[in-house]
C-alpha cells in the first residue's frame, strides 16, 4: 500500500488527492509516506503550500515503485491464472512462422475449441520472458528439457525478382550465385554453407550478403530485386505463385534445420495444451505438402 500511497501522491500532487484515490483518510495517507520514507532512510516529498513536490530522492524511486507495482500485477494475474479451472495456453513462435502459417488458419482452431484460451508470449525485456506451454523454434531438434516435433522448412531455396534474373537470362547456375548479392537471415548463416555442401561450391563466398532480423523482410527485398532470397521454400509460395519471385528449382537443398514445435519435458499434459499440440501438428502436415 505505501508504493501506490507514494506514487498517487507523486501524480497528484497532494494527500487530500491522494486519499481519494486509495481510498484512505489523509491522514492515513500522510503516515503511509512516513513509513515508506522511515524504511528508505530517506525524504521522498518536499511539503510546501501548493501541495507535494518530489525531492531528488523521490524522482530517483519513483520507476522503481513503478516497476515493482507492475510486477505485483503481473505476479497476481499469473495466481489467478493458476487457480482458475483452466488456465490459458501460452504459445510462443517466430515472426515468420505467425505471418507465413499460422495465423490465416488459427481461426479454425478456436473455432473447434472456443473454450481454450491461446496468448502468444513475447519477449518481455532483456531480463524477463513468458515461459511457453508451447514453443515453435528453428533449429535442429535437439534442446535439453524439451520433446520436439518437426513442422516444415528444412527444404531450402533460391530465388529472386524476374526482373533480377533476366540480367541472367532468366536462370541461373549454383556458380552464377556468387556474382549476386545474398540475402540471408543473420541467425541462421549455415544455409550457404549448406548450400555450397549441397552444390559442390565449398568455400565459395557470394559477392555481396545482406543480413536482416526477420525472414519476412528478405522475402519484401529480394521481391525488389535488391539480390538473392536464400530461405526455406515454404515461405515464398505467394510470391512465387504471384509471379513476384521465381525459384531456382536446381539450387534446392535440404537443410539439417527446420521448425520444430516443442513443450517441456514433465509438463502434465494438460488437455488444453494437447488439443493446441495436436492440432499444429496436424495443420503443419498438410502445410508440409503444399
Amino acid at each position: 500500500m505505501s508504493l501506490k500511497v507514494f506514487l498517487e501522491a507523486a501524480r497528484l500532487g497532494s494527500t487530500t488527492q491522494a486519499s481519494d484515490a486509495v481510498g484512505l483518510t489523509q491522514s492515513a495517507v500522510s503516515k503511509q509516506i512516513k513509513l515508506l520514507e522511515d524504511v528508505l532512510g530517506t525524504t521522498l516529498f518536499e511539503r510546501t503550500p501548493q501541495g507535494l513536490t518530489l525531492t531528488e530522492q523521490g524522482m530517483i524511486f519513483r520507476p522503481y515503485a513503478e516497476s515493482a507495482l507492475e510486477q505485483i500485477a503481473r505476479g497476481r494475474r499469473r495466481l489467478a491464472e493458476r487457480q482458475g479451472q483452466r488456465r490459458p495456453v501460452r504459445l510462443h513462435m517466430l515472426a515468420i512462422v505467425g505471418e507465413r502459417w499460422l495465423m490465416a488458419r488459427f481461426p479454425a482452431f478456436n473455432t473447434a475449441h472456443p473454450d481454450i484460451d491461446v496468448q502468444f508470449t513475447h519477449y518481455v525485456s532483456e531480463h524477463e520472458s513468458e515461459e511457453p506451454d508451447l514453443d515453435i523454434r528453428h533449429g535442429d531438434g535437439r534442446w535439453a528439457g524439451q520433446s520436439a516435433n518437426y513442422l516444415f522448412g528444412r527444404e531450402m531455396t533460391l530465388a529472386a525478382s524476374p526482373a533480377l534474373l533476366d540480367r541472367f537470362g532468366g536462370r541461373l547456375a549454383a556458380a552464377d550465385v556468387q556474382r549476386l548479392t545474398l540475402l540471408q537471415h543473420f541467425q541462421m548463416p549455415t544455409y550457404w554453407a549448406e548450400f555450397t555442401e549441397a552444390h559442390d561450391l565449398r568455400g565459395a563466398v557470394p559477392a555481396h550478403t545482406i543480413r536482416y532480423g526477420y525472414m519476412s523482410v528478405i522475402v519484401k527485398a529480394a521481391v525488389a530485386g535488391l539480390g538473392l532470397a536464400l530461405m526455406p521454400r515454404c515461405f515464398i509460395r505467394e510470391e512465387v505463385a504471384s509471379g513476384d519471385l521465381t525459384e531456382l528449382p536446381a539450387l534446392r537443398f535440404e537443410s539439417a534445420t527446420g521448425y520444430w514445435l516443442t513443450r517441456p519435458d514433465g509438463d502434465g499434459h494438460r488437455p488444453e495444451v494437447d488439443a493446441l499440440h495436436s492440432w499444429l501438428l496436424a495443420e503443419a502436415a498438410i502445410f508440409n505438402r503444399g
